[in-house]
């Protein structure tokens, strides 16, 4: 391992040698006197190659392993940092600019409160999963139109394109947050939109017809499944309401069951609107509801896992119903929304 000293008092010699660090990382002695590091490391073809970064003094021992880090970062999403032009000299960044990873989070800090938990660690686990691997080491002044979408590429490869779509906007809103707190001077986000493949839109797969929907209701219902299952599919469709909200349906949520004007009062964190929802109860989904107590009401929600009854049903329990039951393709637990 090198140190300042060591560095600081390495004399040229008649060729060039090299003192090495760790990581590849090693200071290139010119026979000149100049000093330049240097890493060493293989491509994802099995390659050797070298990546210039910067001669020393301009970056220190300490920059210099922050950049070997950075490359290694970078290599290790399939990229070779030498190929990459608009990449590798971002590599070379100031010692006192603040990187992407650094900022995003800052933002994401100061918003994650207005956000519905769900939503907020969406955000989250999208830049960390997706963007900070590739850009997160980078100072915003580095990162140029190209290189964003490079990233977005990476997740339209994988069949997300509205994943894609939606970490374009992050990004964007990022580097907005930059600029407002003098940290970048353009949001090179902002014009790779129409680059981007388009979002195929249409409606959820789901009949429309009446006897049909009435076919489906009595195949899907004779199903040998697990009455809790069964149960609440025969929820979803006497009350319209979308399946996550059927799923975390809670016990404190219903009143009036044996009144005269039975409700379900859904709680606004956990409406996509994100607002209170009354939702008017026939007689046939108090059934439901009172149906439901020997298997849960020792529960918060209506619906228990089966295996861990503290936590709701799972999320693929009614469409892998409506699957067996011979609709896969054909109507999914949203599109009774349609139905309705």
């Amino acid at each position: 391992m090198l140190t300042d000293t060591k560095i600081r008092t390495a004399k040229p010699a008649e060729k060039a040698y090299r003192l090495a660090d760790s990581g590849g990382l090693f200071l290139h002695v010119m026979a000149s006197g100049s000093k330049i590091w240097r890493m060493r490391y293989r491509s994802p073809e099995g390659k050797e190659q070298t990546l210039t970064l910067a001669p020393y003094p301009a970056m220190s021992l300490q920059d210099a392993r922050r950049a070997r880090d950075a490359a290694k970062d970078i290599k290790r999403q399939g990229i070779d940092p030498v190929a990459h032009k608009k990449i590798a000299p971002a590599l070379l960044r100031p010692a006192h600019e603040e990187v992407f990873e650094a900022i995003a989070r800052e933002w994401y800090g100061q918003r994650r409160d207005l956000w519905r938990p769900r939503h907020a660690h969406d955000v989250i686990t999208s830049l960390e999963r997706d963007v900070f691997p590739l850009i997160g080491k980078l100072p915003p002044s580095q990162i140029t139109p190209r290189t964003v979408l490079h990233v977005l590429r990476h997740v339209e490869d994988r069949g997300a394109i509205e994943t894609a779509h939606r970490i374009r906007q992050r990004i964007s809103e990022i580097f907005v947050h930059a600029i407002a707190t003098d940290r970048a001077d353009s949001d090179p986000a902002a014009v790779v939109k129409p680059a981007l493949r388009p979002v195929k839109r249409g409606r959820q797969p789901a009949i429309t017809d009446l006897d049909e929907a009435r076919e489906m209701i009595r195949k899907t219902e004779d199903m040998a499944a697990h009455p809790v299952t069964l149960l609440a599919m025969r929820l979803l469709y006497l009350t319209a309401v979308r399946p996550g909200e059927v799923r975390g349906a809670r016990w404190d949520e219903f009143h009036d069951l044996s009144g005269s004007e039975p409700i379900w009062v859904i709680v606004a964190e956990r409406m996509k609107m994100d607002r209170e929802h009354v939702v008017p109860l026939a007689p046939a989904a108090v059934e439901v509801i009172e149906a439901l107590r020997p298997f849960s009401d020792r529960w918060p929600h209506l619906f228990p896992n089966s295996r861990r009854p503290r936590v709701p049903l799972c999320e693929n329990a009614i469409g892998y119903l409506l699957n067996r039951a011979g609709y896969h393709g054909r109507h999914v637990p949203h599109g009774f929304r349609a139905t309705f």
